[in-house]
């Protein structure tokens, strides 16, 4: 099989080899539905049950790598993505329709997500507690440790075709746990590129397998009780009711929210304006942190709006391999016309445009749009938007506006712009969510730091040590000293 361009599908990655299968996968280009990204080919069921029994297999060998060698293993998966930069950065633009320049950035990030699992790798450790605190427990203490917790099940959404899944392959391996990832369907390119590269730098055979497929083989990977962990980021629908098919296995979620943002009277209203364009509009909205309510304080609202729809206008729609370009296509076209449908249902309930607003044809692309006046109940208020949409509203008192993030089923980060030392402690205590970011956007992330959300928006923690944490289980031996 060749794809319309000439070019061979790319195998997938079966536990150390590349195999082809009776099923294909042609992979879109969002910006351009006449020229596929490429095509490679979804998993058998056969297939999937190899790589099933491989992880397993190679859960002792897995248990037993050294500390070093596992960090040795990541540090030159590191260095791989970094010497094939330009070309996996062209690719995500391509199959993701992600702009150039931001497609660029997610490979500088899975570098160091890479490089941050080989660093944990090295000190993933325990401690030691005193047991003697009655006299039954004289001369006892406890040493703890971490041991891997098995085969994982993974599955990475599309948005960050690489560095989301490098948050799963990198703490899986930093803690000697095999792993079967399932990429995502839109643009699985990328991370099989990825597996060229896992290939070069020697994990053992089984440690990783790297399988494109369908729907139904993904939730045979859900249920599989050979799995002692399923880590999932995605949707918050799928997400929950692929936690209810999981069975007994632990389940890690990162999933989406409507992301608040907070503006206070005190705040730099330039930088609030470049941040919040930057947070609501990158990647066409399509981040699960993406900036999607503002509350703007009184004083401060014409002005920061003003701003707002000024830089808004400003930015450029276009060909994601353009650098020039700041906004590509959403994923495909239904996902721009479902924001179509939301953002009419916003202006029929009493909402106004500030800008945008308006699809253009029945492609991809969606312009930067900003609302206002949009009751709490429209769905671009409470559901996760996941396009290039901002709803805007004023307040009064700023204990209203902590009330207007949290009356929300979501709970993932929010961003406040203030001077006032006293506001944000005051966000910091009372925002319900998983973090809470002084003077920049929710979208803010670094790849080492605590990251997840509460409520609808998921469990558990991604950040390198803290999905290692999830990835090993803590045991404890007590040492008795006779006599």
């Amino acid at each position: 099989m060749t794809t319309a361009t000439g070019a061979k599908p790319h195998p997938i990655f079966l536990a150390g080899r590349w195999v082809e299968s009776d099923e294909p996968l042609v992979v879109a280009n969002p910006a351009d539905p006449d020229a596929p990204a490429g095509a490679t080919f979804n998993a058998s069921a056969e297939q999937y049950e190899a790589a099933v029994e491989a992880a397993v297999a190679a859960v002792p060998a897995a248990r037993e790598l050294p500390a070093y060698e596992r960090g040795r293993i990541l540090r030159e998966v590191s260095a791989g993505i970094a010497a094939r930069r330009e070309e996996l950065g062209r690719l995500i633009a391509t199959e993701a329709g992600k702009p150039i320049r931001d497609a660029l950035t997610e490979v500088d990030r899975a570098t160091l997500t890479f490089r941050l699992g080989a660093e944990e790798a090295e000190r993933i450790g325990g401690e030691l507690i005193p047991l003697d605190l009655n006299p039954a427990s004289r001369g006892r203490i406890g040493i703890t440790r971490r041991f891997p917790i098995g085969p994982i099940a993974a599955i990475s959404p599309f948005n960050f075709p690489l560095n989301l899944a490098a948050h799963k392959l990198a703490p899986a391996i930093a803690a000697g746990n095999p792993i079967v990832l399932k990429p995502p369907s839109k643009d699985p390119l990328t991370m099989l590129t990825v597996a060229e590269i896992i290939e070069a730098a020697g994990v053992p055979a089984g440690l990783v397998s790297i399988l494109p497929m369908t729907r139904e083989l993904g939730d045979r990977l859900v249920a599989d009780p050979r799995f002692k962990l399923l880590t999932f980021t995605g949707s918050p629908a799928v997400g929950w009711r692929m936690k209810e098919r999981a069975g007994k296995k632990k389940v890690v979620l990162e999933l989406g929210g409507n992301a608040g943002v907070i503006v206070d009277a005190s705040a730099d209203l330039d930088w609030a304006a470049r941040r919040i364009l930057a947070g609501a509009f990158g990647y066409a909205g399509q981040v699960c942190i993406s900036v999607q309510r503002l509350f703007v304080e009184e004083a401060v609202y014409e002005p920061l709006l003003e701003r707002l729809a000024a830089g808004a206008a400003a930015l450029r729609l276009g060909d994601p391999l353009d650098p020039a370009t700041d906004l590509g296509p959403m994923v495909d076209p239904a996902a721009a016309s479902r924001t179509q449908g939301w953002v009419d249902e916003a202006l029929e309930l009493g909402g106004r445009l500030r800008t945008g607003g308006r699809r253009s044809g029945d492609g991809a692309f969606f312009p930067p749009t900003i609302l206002e006046g949009v009751p709490p109940s429209a769905q671009v208020c409470s559901s996760e938007a996941f396009a290039p949409v901002v709803v805007a509203a004023p307040f009064a008192d700023f204990e209203a506006a902590i009330g207007a993030v949290n009356d929300s089923s979501f709970g993932l980060q929010t961003g406040i712009f203030t001077n006032d030392l006293a506001h944000a402690w005051r966000a910091f205590e009372a925002l319900e969510v998983g973090g809470v970011v002084v003077n920049d956007v929710p979208t803010y992330r670094i790849d080492h730091m605590p990251y997840g959300g509460v409520k609808d928006s998921g469990q558990g923690r991604e950040g390198l040590r803290y999905a290692i944490e999830d990835m090993t289980e803590l045991r404890i031996m007590v040492v008795a000293q006779p006599g």
